[in-house]
């Protein structure tokens, strides 16, 4: 007897593009939508079901348009989480019905930040339901004695699940005041033709998700894991439709870990939060300044302090810079910490408008502590580390540097000055370099700031240099490398 064969639309497949969601009958190189290349993926659309069936269609209690002028005008009801730096990223605490995805390399503690985060509600006696799709129930709770979540037994619930219409169940049998998903690539519909993981039950899980937040007010985590440019894997329009997107970053060699938001619908995306890797789980780091600096070598060439300001918070931290002679036909520009291109600026203006000749030297940079530096008011700190380097002379151990560095060699002013120094001050720095424009507005300003430390007031950055080494505009400090000789034939 012979078998019925399957028909056509069973076995027609689609090309998904992974960055945008575009669909297309045959494969692509490159997306027709968004232009990235290689975004192809090859899937089984899904069975076609009621709209209603899904929670889209319009149903019995489907909201209304409404005037501007009608909708009540009361503030955002924030629910403080008891982490306080997750508190400062998501500007104030979590927001009923929003949908917050944390992304993070592999073992970063993105899941661990989840679990403290729900053992934070439940000590306060909010009903948490966390859905593990990675571990079971036991492997969950080992996780929670290990980072000592005591008197939050009672009002956390685990469950392991990946089926996320059983999941949307619990949830109306358990109505918590928070839900986790760890992780969002685990999840599936069981109506979609598809692996879970893939691009179509990934847009769809975040779409089902984003309803059942925005429905019962019931604040929504996601965990996601990352690709290897460090974008949450999955389509982007998973990024697009949540409220909040987090990124927990750091070295493994380092115990910091800094959470920062690349979206934020409810606050700022300038804020950062700094948490310690310890045994018992991710610590807060109150006084990252300070914790930042307790190791700095105060007498060696080539390390200055920046006073950085991330949102609301000013940081100190130190930029290490090595510059050596090379041994190679190119020379070598490594940082760690700092954008390379930025790296590039400023040792372009040092070797133009300063006078150092860099062209014959390998320099590596790293900021200490694994943290990221993307201000502008940093490329001042940056050169003068270049430069104590390149002279073989440390710069004044108490000495902060604040400014920007223009293309003229110029020193622009930087906003917040008073709030730089006064965290200066309280770590006992006794000067500062900043830029001349700046220097007005720093001795007039508030506080004991302007009292308490000496401004070292420059308008360009080879003024700076002389006045941070005297011995440089004396003229005996080393002589500068120069490029490698040239390799000399000894064949006849």
């Amino acid at each position: 007897m012979a078998k019925k064969a399957p028909s056509s639309s069973a076995l027609r497949t689609v090309f998904l593009c992974s960055a945008c969601g575009n669909e297309s009958p045959k494969w692509f190189g490159r997306c027709p939508h968004c232009n990235e290349w290689n975004t192809a993926v090859e899937e089984t659309p899904r069975a076609s079901t009621h709209p209603e069936k899904h929670g889209y269609g319009v149903g019995a209690g489907a909201p209304e348009p409404k005037r501007l002028a009608d909708i009540e005008g009361r503030g955002e009801d924030r629910r403080r989480s008891g982490i306080g730096e997750l508190d400062r990223v998501l500007g104030g605490g979590l927001v009923p019905g929003s949908l917050v995805l944390i992304g993070g390399d592999p073992g970063i503690g993105k899941s661990t930040l989840a679990l403290q985060l729900a053992g934070a509600l439940g000590r306060a006696e909010h009903s948490v339901l966390y859905v593990s799709g990675e571990e079971s129930p036991r492997q969950a709770r080992m996780r929670a004695e290990r980072i000592a979540l005591r008197g939050a037994a009672d009002h956390l619930w685990l469950h392991s699940e990946i089926d996320l219409d059983a999941i949307a169940a619990e949830v109306d049998r358990l109505n918590p005041s928070l839900l986790v998903i760890d992780s969002i690539q685990t999840l599936y519909v069981p109506s979609l033709n598809a692996a879970p993981g893939s691009v179509s039950q990934v847009r769809e899980c975040g779409l089902r998700l984003l309803r059942l937040a925005k429905d019962r007010s019931l604040p929504v985590i996601l965990i996601g894991h990352v690709t290897k440019d460090g974008s949450v894997a999955g389509p982007r329009t998973l990024e697009h439709m949540v409220d909040v997107v987090l990124y927990l970053e750091g070295d493994a060699h380092h115990e910091y870990r800094i959470l920062s938001a690349a979206k934020n619908r409810f606050g700022s995306t300038n804020e950062i939060g700094v948490f310690e890797m310890r045994g018992d789980g991710l610590s807060e780091v109150e006084n990252p300044s300070e914790r930042l600096l307790r190791d700095r070598g105060l007498e060696v060439p080539g390390s200055a302090v920046v006073a950085s300001i991330e949102g609301s918070r000013p940081l100190l931290v130190e930029v290490q810079a090595l510059v050596a002679p090379t041994h190679f036909a190119n020379p070598q520009r490594v940082a760690q910490g700092v954008d390379p291109r930025r790296l590039a600026v400023v040792i372009a203006v040092l070797e133009k408008r300063a006078g150092l000749s860099l062209a014959g030297t390998d320099v590596f940079v790293n900021v200490a502590g694994g943290i990221r530096l993307e201000e502008p008011a940093t490329d001042l700190g940056l050169a003068l580390a270049l430069a104590s380097s390149f002279l073989d002379i440390p710069l004044a151990p108490d000495m902060v540097a604040v400014g920007e560095v223009g293309l003229g060699g110029e020193l622009r002013p930087v906003p917040h000055m008073e709030r730089r120094l006064q965290e200066a001050v309280r770590l006992g720095f006794r000067s500062a370099v900043i830029p001349k424009r700046n220097a007005p507005a720093a001795e007039s300003g508030k506080g004991k700031a302007a009292s308490t430390i000496e401004h070292v007031a420059a308008a360009t950055l080879g003024e700076a240099i002389d006045r941070c080494f005297p011995a440089r505009a004396a003229g005996t400090t080393r002589p500068s490398p120069g490029p490698r000789p040239a390799r000399t034939s000894t064949r006849g």
